[in-house]
């Protein structure tokens, strides 16, 4: 293989981004730092998320074109679970050498084609040598003054919704350890692991119609991502085992585990007051929308099945720091 300068690798990128405007970015990559014109009468918001070989993707059983689309797809789901429009991103990238020949061409393929999907553009970043790749991506999002939609509205009494199937992401996964060499998105679970979809327009429909009180989105699992909420919002919730919208694919003894615990959904966690959930469709763009509990003014967090009996629901979704998949 020839030798790879950075000089030569930063040309491929821009290659591939080079082809897209933005009226609010005056300057973008090719210089010390990207020039950012922001529109009178709105408020940034700045998220940023690893993508790291080893703990959040294989290079052997992950095709680098869905590497390149979940990075960017993942940390775009923040600005989605505040309601936002995602604008720009810096990406920030570590490769062995041995991958910067096809491995890199298909990754930024990947990449390029979320930018389009999500309409938020490249805007620069930094490069480097690392044997293992390393990938980090901060995105710039917009919204409406006082417009962004926090973890930490939800009220006792307010109905507790989330969109999509959940679990089917954590089954996709599973599958793909279970294959031979490179994946392949051939069934619903393993393209939702892949290719995520963060949920944009939803979570803008729920912000510029004011109906949601507390949002975010369910990236390490139910069970964990509404504990956040309810920490943040200084509340309690029911959680109604048997409401949990379960993956078609996932009707096996595990899919009420997986739908709890399991990750990389993507899907919005979202409260609405009891007044107001009668505007919610059951469906927004097709889209399935689910109640699945109340939050309470008990700071304790309870899962309550069919009978009527409740346990604690504990953390089970997704801890870098507890354990690796």
């Amino acid at each position: 293989m020839k030798n790879k300068s950075e000089n030569d690798l930063i040309a491929r990128i821009e290659r591939a981004f080079g082809g897209t405007k933005s009226h609010a970015l005056r300057v973008a990559m090719g210089d010390d730092a990207a020039v950012w014109r922001p529109p009178t009468g709105i408020e940034l918001l700045l998220t940023c998320d690893w993508f790291l070989e080893g703990s959040h993707f294989l290079r052997g059983k992950h095709p680098p074109d869905a590497v390149g689309w979940k990075c960017l797809a993942r940390a775009v789901s923040d600005v989605a679970a505040m309601g936002g429009h995602p604008r720009c991103f810096l990406l920030s990238l570590g490769l062995p050498r041995v991958l910067t020949g096809r491995w890199l061409t298909d990754f930024l393929h990947g990449l390029e084609r979320a930018s389009k999907a999500f309409h938020c553009r490249l805007a620069g970043g930094d490069t480097t040598h690392r044997d293992r790749v390393l990938i980090h991506i901060a995105v710039v999002g917009e919204v409406p003054p006082g417009g962004a939609v926090l973890r930490s509205g939800a009220r006792p009494r307010d109905e507790i919704y989330v969109s999509g199937t959940l679990g089917q992401a954590e089954r996709g996964f599973r599958e793909l350890r279970e294959t031979r060499g490179m994946a392949r998105p051939a069934t619903l679970a393993l393209r939702k692991h892949l290719y995520p979809e963060p949920r944009l327009a939803l979570g803008q429909w729920l912000a510029n119609n004011r109906l949601a009180t507390a949002m975010m989105d369910l990236s390490d699992g139910l069970s964990t991502d509404l504990l956040r909420l309810c920490r943040a919002s200084s509340v309690g919730a029911i959680l109604e085992s048997d409401s949990l919208p379960l993956a078609s694919v996932a009707h096996t003894p595990d899919a009420r585990a997986l739908a709890l615990h399991g990750g990389d959904d993507y899907e919005l966690l979202f409260t609405v007051r009891k007044h107001q959930a009668r505007a919610l469709p059951q469906q927004f763009q097709q889209l399935r929308l689910t109640k699945v509990g109340e939050i309470t003014r008990d700071r304790k967090v309870l899962l309550r099945n069919a009978k009527g009996k409740t346990v604690p629901l504990f953390s089970g979704g997704w801890d870098p720091f507890r354990r690796s998949r």
